[in-house]
């Protein structure tokens, strides 16, 4: 029954995955709608009935069929209703899963997925205790700033927070392999954005319900400080979507500098988000997109792969083949085959085999991309994949791949 675990996971992978993607666009869509809600609401006019209410925003709405009019107050309406409904288990569960599929797909093969001997040869506890290590330090930090002066002068404070992410980057990118280094920058985002949700937002709420209950005027603070950590929130948005998909694109996290690669696509984010923040209120700054535009372009510039050298065809393109079939034998079919027979793998990552000789020239192209342009496969190179193996590769497939 040994050989029923891999599948196991796959399928924990599979669902836990999905969940994870659910609860993440039920969180964010949450979130961007209520920036988006707050940005837009007018205020009443003086005098109005809305207004003495303590009515501070209102805005009026038309979706699937009906009208819509949500209303905010300053602090809070005169009298508590019955029903009241709290924005948390979006944050929750999407954080709970996260962890979970990081667990899954991470920590329970940390050899193949966070290892890469080549930038720190640690062991398994160890990478595992980095990666946990960056969650807990990173909220503490990021929680002790908010706390501080400096969290009341908004553009440091940003600042302040998004060189401390590059420089975790920096570190992990130095001690984890790049895809691994990624998505624990991701994953201490999303821990500093549900930390803002569990620890500040929904505690802040229940105060200034508890007051109303006892019949006491709310303390503003609490919304203020909610207020603030949801903005926060709002901003790290971007960043960390891009880094749920990044695992997809070893251009970015396999590249010399996947540090300052990083940085570049969150700071693009950031100004993206800036603009749709602004265009709420009204304001149309087209320049914060084009900067964002422009560092994307810049990226994509800067980490292009060099034009390839010309080879000249060889001279028996068989006897080619077979010392490029010898190599992927060795190096690669442990993972792409009908039957892997590395630990963790139940099926071919990506439904790539390459068991025969029409698959690997079918892959042609795949296996040039995954194994010499970006150097991303074998895996955290597990199976010891020389560069004289990589330049053998290069060579068959610039001569034709026959």
């Amino acid at each position: 029954m040994e050989y029923l675990i891999p599948y196991g996971l796959e399928w924990l992978n599979l669902i836990v995955r999905w969940l994870h993607v659910i609860t993440g666009i039920a969180w964010i869509g949450a979130s961007f709608y209520f920036v988006w809600l707050d940005n837009s609401i007018r205020p009443p006019a003086a005098g109005s009935e809305l207004a003495k209410k303590g009515v501070s925003g209102e805005l009026w709405a038309v979706h699937g069929g009906g009208f819509y009019n949500p209303q905010k107050y300053l602090v809070a309406p005169a009298e508590l209703p019955k029903e009241l409904h709290w924005f948390k288990w979006e944050a929750y569960s999407t954080w709970l899963s996260g962890i979970a599929l990081l667990t899954i797909a991470y920590y329970f093969n940390a050899q193949a997925m966070m290892i890469d001997k080549s930038v720190a040869d640690i062991s398994s506890l160890q990478a595992i205790g980095i990666g946990v290590g960056t969650l807990v330090v990173g909220w503490t930090v990021y929680d002790l700033l908010c706390r501080s002066p400096l969290g009341k002068r908004d553009l440091w404070f940003g600042i302040v927070v998004f060189v401390l992410i590059v420089a975790a980057a920096y570190g992990l990118t130095h001690v984890l392999s790049g895809r691994a280094a990624y998505i624990h920058v991701g994953a201490l985002i999303g821990t500093i954005m549900v930390g803002n949700v569990l620890m500040l937002i929904i505690p802040g709420q229940r105060k200034m319900v508890e007051a109303m209950s006892a019949g006491r005027m709310p303390d503003p603070i609490h919304g203020q400080k909610a207020k603030q950590r949801s903005v926060h929130n709002n901003y790290f948005t971007l960043p960390v979507l891009f880094i749920m998909i990044s695992n997809h694109y070893a251009m970015t996290y396999r590249h010399d500098h996947a540090w300052l690669v990083l940085a570049f696509i969150m700071a693009a984010g950031v100004f993206i988000r800036h603009f749709f923040n602004l265009r709420h209120k009204g304001r149309v700054e087209w320049r914060y997109p084009a900067i964002g535009v422009a560092l994307l372009a810049g990226v994509a510039v800067a980490i292009a792969p060099a034009r390839p050298v010309a080879v000249a065809a060889a001279a028996d393109p068989a006897a080619e083949f077979a010392k490029v079939k010898s190599v992927i034998d060795q190096r690669c079919v442990a993972c792409h085959s009908a039957h892997p027979t590395q630990a963790g793998f139940a099926t071919a990552p990506a439904g790539i085999a390459l068991d025969n000789a029409d698959q690997i020239h079918q892959n042609a192209e795949k296996i040039y991309k995954q194994a010499v342009e970006l150097k991303a496969m074998p895996l955290a190179n597990l199976t010891n994949m020389t560069d004289a193996e990589r330049a053998q590769l290069a060579a068959w497939f610039h001569a034709g791949a026959k």
